[in-house]
């Protein structure tokens, strides 16, 4: 009973700012203001960089699992601990870091620039980098847990019908860790879709172009508190249907 009244006090802490928000929205005039242009366009663009960067985390983020659970390399704790970075890492400082790397002054930006023409801060381009840098820890830390539960046996017993070992990890592997490759996608998706200090440190902040929902309600706080609050609940759905979809593999609810 002791811990009653903190674990409530802590409880209202967490929920009451949500509650305040859902109260504050302009619910009669939502659904127009989810057709205007500015809503539309930052809806729309932080759909795609967030599909995009999703598909990038899958692309590489998927063999980094692989090797942080099944390859004996030295040093892999290390590798993890670096992997996982991002995750404590305040995002305006990541962003920083994208600028160093990949700006047109960068270590490798400048290259990119002089031999490709290629430029990716403060482009649409910089934001799906920007999303994939903080998200793609999220699945990593999936799959990995995915690959360590299962059976390494299923493997090498498809080794010894002749499989190869890319074969075996696509016919065997794959489909045995789908549920954790969907399920850190997903929290990969979510945690793009919601970022905001990567993104306008490395790509910037122009309507149409770089402005993902996040940004669009810091810029809408000022001049129109009413579109901001509205994205703010979508970001807030968003957000709790991911968790509810996810609900028996990462808080323990039940069906």
């Amino acid at each position: 009973m002791a811990l009653a009244l903190p674990a409530v006090l802590g409880l209202a802490f967490l929920l009451v700012p949500l509650a305040g928000l859902l109260v504050r929205t302009p619910w009669a005039s939502l659904p127009g203001r989810l057709l205007s242009a500015e809503v539309g366009e930052a809806l729309r663009l932080s759909v795609v960089c967030a599909s995009l960067a999703t598909a990038v985390c899958l692309v590489l983020g998927v063999p980094l699992a692989w090797l942080l659970a099944r390859a004996d390399l030295p040093g892999r704790g290390l590798l993890r601990a670096l992997v996982t970075v991002p995750l404590v890492l305040p995002p305006v400082v990541g962003g920083v870091a994208l600028l160093l790397v990949l700006g047109r002054r960068g270590l490798i930006g400048q290259h990119l620039d002089a031999w490709f023409g290629v430029s990716l801060p403060f482009t649409t381009a910089g934001v799906v980098v920007a999303e994939a840098f903080v998200a793609m820890p999220f699945l990593v830390i999936s799959v990995e847990g995915a690959l360590r539960a299962a059976d390494p046996r299923h493997e090498e017993a498809a080794a010894t019908l002749g499989a190869s070992r890319l074969l075996a990890f696509r016919r065997v592997t794959l489909p045995s860790i789908a549920p954790g490759v969907v399920a850190g996608a997903v929290l990969c998706w979510a945690r793009a879709l919601g970022e905001f200090g990567a993104t306008i440190t490395f790509a910037g902040n122009f309507p149409g172009e770089t402005t993902t929902t996040p940004l669009a309600v810091y810029l809408a706080l000022e001049t129109d508190p009413d579109a901001a609050v509205v994205l703010s609940v979508v970001l807030l759905l968003v957000s709790v249907g991911v968790l509810a979809g996810l609900r028996d593999r990462w808080i323990g609810g039940s069906p």
